[in-house]
């Protein structure tokens, strides 16, 4: 293959990308600017927002916090009606994952599909997750 074939080719795929890249950049900042699980947003400051009033991060009591809104703020992006139907994730209610399948996947993610968590949460609001996932009801 000449010179000349391979610039062609690489410039052709560099045109194809470049739009992509574009676009890739619009989600990112569009996501930043919701302030979602895919922002900037550090992980202190999501957890942090699920901590009450007043308590820190060197409090040795057990912190409470409120799992709606801790999953409202987390995951509620992706998985619509507070879990209960079907939007960019799958429902969440009456699933038949596993609690241990559940934590696995709050943890690592999936690749393409979900952010970890594992470094976000402490075990203390991943089990209060699960417990939520478990006790949703269809809405009234």
């Amino acid at each position: 293959m000449s010179q000349c074939s391979c610039i062609r080719i690489w410039t052709t795929r560099a045109r194809r990308a470049v739009p992509l890249a574009m676009a890739l950049m619009t989600v990112a900042t569009f996501a930043a600017d919701l302030n979602g699980p895919m922002s900037s947003t550090p992980p202190a400051a999501i957890a942090s927002a699920a901590a009450p009033a007043g308590a820190t991060g060197t409090d040795t009591g057990k912190a409470e916090f409120n799992v709606e809104k801790l999953f409202a703020n987390s995951c509620g992006w992706c998985h619509s009606g507070a879990g209960r139907v079907a939007g960019k994730g799958p429902q969440l209610m009456n699933t038949t994952l596993t609690d241990a399948q559940i934590i696995y996947r709050i943890k690592t993610g999936k690749v393409a599909a979900m952010p970890a968590f594992g470094t976000s949460f402490n075990d203390e609001q991943i089990t209060a997750i699960v417990k939520y996932i478990r006790d949703l009801k269809p809405d009234a």
